[in-house]
């Protein structure tokens, strides 16, 4: 699996339409994807699945308000429950040879919702419009097709990755029911070409996903890991972060460069707790697209992350309509490989 700074072909995202993602704010959001696809298609092609006729001619109609170039994007219909691709879509990686393929796991809506019969087939369709082949990788104990979202995992293209116990390893939205944690690193060791796993324990607060890794712990490059950490220790985040800041200063035989980010303070909606978090930033070609929160933590997080990307561009996003859905722009975005 290479890491996400490594070159892409394109980025692949899936136009919105799903009201009951974004209660009451969904007429917002199409234009927010707008934007991010504004910023994605200077630096790489952008391809983008719409759930039916209708949902096209909106992405068509917000994205040339916008000014887009459409010559660099394409509008593919796909069927889809759901647009978040980092987690429907499958995982691009690379033959011995060089060539890119996909990693196409199960999905099964985090184990939580029950409408997820079209996002099934999202990895097929990929494939299909890539024209690249896939892999379908199975479990180690009884052969079963392995369940997995790419929120789940972050890798550093040299054979570190990172996931956390809650996601993987709880009884609670369990992917894979048996499957052991020796298991996992099997897998991982053998589709993903991973030589280490590194376990976290919890993720944020608010995610409905039951513990993603890409909104706490990203790698920036081959050893750093920028960790989203909560100094307030009355904040939920507080006791998680710290026990993760922990985990990887205590690593045995692995030089890990750790850098901050902060939290923004929290996101509510309708009395809920959102999974509001800088840590989901997206890294594309010569770009690295960061959710924002109109919040004063907002430029810290930009001045962070601009440190540890001093070759590309460092964009804002504002997120705080966007994080409703519940993910922001990691969550949307799905990599293809060079």
């Amino acid at each position: 699996m290479p890491a996400e700074w490594e070159p892409h072909r394109a980025t692949w995202i899936g136009w919105p339409h799903h009201e009951p993602d974004w209660p009451g704010k969904l007429e917002a959001i199409p234009w927010t994807y707008a934007e991010i696809v504004r910023v994605l298609h200077a630096h790489e092609a952008v391809e983008i699945l719409c759930h039916n006729d209708d949902v096209k001619a909106d992405a068509r109609a917000k994205l040339e308000a916008h000014g887009c170039d459409l010559s660099r994007v394409r509008l593919h219909l796909v069927p889809n429950d759901r647009v978040w691709l980092r987690d429907s879509a499958p995982t691009g990686i690379k033959a011995a040879n060089g060539s890119a393929l996909w990693a196409h796991w199960r999905f099964n809506a985090w184990a939580k919702y029950d409408n997820y019969l079209s996002d099934q087939h999202v990895g097929e369709a990929v494939a299909r419009l890539s024209g690249r082949p896939r892999l379908t990788p199975q479990r180690p104990d009884n052969g079963e097709h392995v369940v997995l979202e790419g929120g789940a995992i972050d890798a550093n293209g040299a054979g570190l990755l990172l996931t956390t116990e809650e996601c993987l390893l709880s009884d609670v939205q369990q992917r894979n029911a048996g499957l052991t944690q020796e298991g996992y690193e099997r897998i991982f060791r053998d589709v993903l070409g991973v030589r280490q796993t590194i376990w976290l324990g919890a993720g944020c607060a608010g995610d409905d996903t039951h513990g993603h890794v890409d909104d706490i712990a990203r790698f920036v490059g081959p050893d750093t890991v920028v960790l989203a950490v909560e100094e307030d220790p009355n904040d939920a985040n507080h006791a998680p972060s710290m026990d993760n800041l922990d985990r990887l200063e205590r690593l045995e035989g692995r030089n890990l460069r750790i850098v901050r980010i902060p939290f923004p303070r929290p996101v509510t909606m309708d009395g809920q707790r959102l999974p509001a978090s800088y840590a989901n930033f997206y890294i594309a070609n010569d770009v690295v697209l960061v959710p924002t929160f109109n919040d004063a933590n907002d430029r810290h997080a930009l001045q962070v992350l601009a440190t540890c990307f001093p070759d590309r561009d460092v964009v804002g996003i504002h997120a705080v309509d966007l994080v409703w859905g519940l993910g922001t722009l990691h969550c949307l975005t799905q990599q293809e490989p060079a």
